[in-house]
């Protein structure tokens, strides 16, 4: 294996210590995914650099010519705090000739908007919930077709941000309330889905032109009082000790029948190449009681910290947590940018 010099971007309070002495929980939580990256990226023998960004990309501008890496490995999620632009640093990397990991500008553009994201899995007929966009400043009218209960949502900000249990709505009222408490907050367009109640699950898919993906994984939420809704709120992804009290971990979805999983999983490859993605993604899904299956959203370069679902789920198909950023690394090297055409 090809010894390395990788260039680890990630954002400018989340540049890992070179140990974890003194840190609290809490703090580690903060850069544990590039911590993660960046010690398996040594112990893999690569030459590393941590280097964060917020809103000037001078300090990628000096590392790419005082560094001088082979490749970039992206983890960055936003730039000046807006997640959507994300794509414009992946596309700067474009621009400087350099390789990089992970998914490329016009996927990560496509599946950030979230709404985007769902006209475009319309017109390829892919399964996802009616929905409508509410812009800032226009009138708060609900479309006909689109049927309580609704999940309320920001068309852009992820990591679950600004959702909650307030999130699902029953009526008229309660849809303009919160809609207007997104706007205000994001001041972004809003998106508003039909709920499906059913099964939450998660499927890592890695690859450029080919494709693999990974086991079906399952959000449970074995402890959740029955009349709350299993949704994927702020505090079920980042509170311990709420999940602790509800039950709420993901592991192998349990008692999927083969023909369901390989149909899930064809399913989330239909949605990668829809949207342009390479690199590595997450798909999220619900599935009904009655077997119908509903895209949920994308994600273009999901978390990928040791523990968490993507890198859990490719280790229960025999791919470690070295094996799968060895392989990140390579998919980012052999991606062919329009540059190299």
């Amino acid at each position: 294996m090809k010894k390395l010099r990788v260039l680890v971007l990630v954002h400018a309070d989340h540049v890992p210590p070179e140990s974890t002495e003194g840190y609290s929980e809490e703090q580690i939580d903060a850069w544990k995914a590039e911590l993660d990256v960046t010690l398996t990226l040594r112990n893999l023998g690569h030459e590393v650099l941590p280097v964060g960004i917020y809103d000037d990309l001078s300090p990628l501008r000096e590392a790419l010519r005082d560094f001088q890496p082979d490749i970039t490995f992206m983890m960055l999620e936003e730039f000046y705090g807006v997640v959507t632009y994300d794509f414009a640093v992946t596309s700067y990397l474009e621009l400087m000739r350099q390789p990089y990991t992970g998914c490329n500008p016009r996927g990560l553009l496509l599946s950030k908007d979230k709404s985007l994201t769902k006209k475009l899995l319309a017109y390829h007929r892919i399964p996802t919930p009616h929905f409508a966009v509410f812009t800032p400043g226009r009138k708060i009218r609900r479309p006909k077709r689109l049927r309580f209960p609704l999940f309320v949502k920001s068309s852009i900000d992820d990591a679950s941000l600004g959702i909650s249990q307030a999130s699902i709505v029953h009526d008229d009222e309660a849809l303009v309330q919160r809609v207007q408490f997104l706007q205000e907050r994001t001041t972004a367009d809003v998106l508003a889905e039909e709920y499906i109640d059913g099964r939450e699950f998660y499927v890592g898919v890695l690859g450029n032109e080919r494709l693999q993906t990974f086991p079906v994984w399952e959000l449970l939420f074995s402890k959740m009082p029955p009349e709350m809704a299993r949704i994927a709120t702020r505090r079920v992804k980042w509170d311990r000790k709420y999940q602790d009290r509800n039950g709420i971990e993901t592991e192998a979805a349990g008692d999927l029948e083969p023909a369901m999983s390989e149909r899930i999983q064809r399913l989330c490859k239909r949605v990668y190449r829809a949207l342009g993605m390479s690199g590595y993604a997450r798909m999220d899904l619900r599935l009904t009681a009655s077997g119908e299956i509903y895209v949920i959203e994308a994600n273009g370069n999901p978390n990928i910290e040791f523990g968490e679902d993507f890198a859990e789920s490719a280790e229960s198909v025999g791919v470690g947590y070295e094996a799968l950023l060895q392989r990140i690394l390579n998919l980012g090297l052999r991606y062919r940018a329009p540059w190299q055409a």
